[in-house]
């Protein structure tokens, strides 16, 4: 069996998706299954790895183009897309040659329409293929960029991304990766973490903390837009108050330490 120091981290992209609440800022958040091999268990913004697909030529022609996003970056944009669809039924999406997003009754009705057409539940891939649809990765807004230590037995060089959801689309996880979907404001999810009342792991929570600094979407995407994305791989550290996680002042979380006993095991080296 390999080493964790030799174990590739997989690219991957999460959603960070924003809403004004009738308190503030609040996010959608996802409870993984239990018996996930990542983060099993934990509170989590939707997403994933990257799939081959989202970045072959038929995919990425379906998205909108970003400024100075890559074939690298694009592929990112479609992954982030396609996990908050499958995990959160949250479409980032415009009918074709509309500048809105759709609607929750087009996609219900654009999904109606495949299902009787295939004979089983459409995926992503059914919805994109039939060129109706224009994926909106421009209206991702990067965030931030974290890599997993080196030791765990799986690890995932993640890009975070911003968004505003589509103003009617309702919410739904997907009853097997998800088993509960919300929405929160990052100083309730911190506070419920704190009293052990729901579990984060260690990129969750900082990238809570950072988002909480703004009062309202607006406020939330003029922030992401303006600050650098510095890239985070935490560091085991021992310390005379025990092991710490360390990560760079760069990034901008406004701590560089954090006791690693607080984060689940999944992002805290063997």
């Amino acid at each position: 069996m390999k080493s964790g120091a030799e174990i590739v981290p997989r690219p991957a992209a999460t959603v960070l998706l924003l809403r004004d609440g009738p308190s503030g800022l609040e996010v959608l958040m996802i409870t993984r299954n239990v018996a996930a091999d990542f983060a099993g268990g934990a509170l989590v913004f939707p997403g994933g790895r990257v799939d081959a697909a989202d970045g072959e030529p038929p995919m990425l022609q379906c998205g909108r183009s970003a400024a100075g996003a890559s074939g690298v970056g694009m592929a990112l944009r479609i992954a982030a897309v396609r996990e908050t669809f499958e995990e959160a039924h949250v479409l980032l999406a415009r009918p074709k040659g509309s500048e809105r997003l759709i609607s929750a009754r087009e996609l219900d009705a654009f999904e109606s329409e495949q299902r009787a057409a295939l004979g089983r539940e459409p995926h992503f891939a059914d919805l994109v293929a039939t060129g109706r649809i224009e994926l909106a990765t421009d209206l991702l807004m990067p965030f931030a960029h974290w890599i997993t230590p080196v030791g765990p037995p799986k690890r995932f060089d993640t890009h975070f991304f911003l968004a505003a959801a589509p103003v009617d689309q309702v919410a739904a996880h997907d009853g097997r990766e998800a088993v509960e979907t919300v929405w929160i404001s990052p100083e309730r999810a911190i506070a419920d973490s704190e009293a052990k009342r729901i579990t984060l792991v260690f990129a969750t929570r900082m990238n809570l903390a950072k988002l909480a600094r703004s009062g309202d979407v607006t406020a939330a995407l003029a922030a992401a837009r303006r600050e650098a994305i510095v890239t985070v791989c935490p560091e085991l550290v021992e310390t005379p108050e025990g092991k710490m996680l360390r990560i760079p002042a760069a990034a901008g979380y406004g701590i560089t330490e954090m006791p690693a006993h607080l984060t689940t095991r999944a992002w805290v080296p063997r």
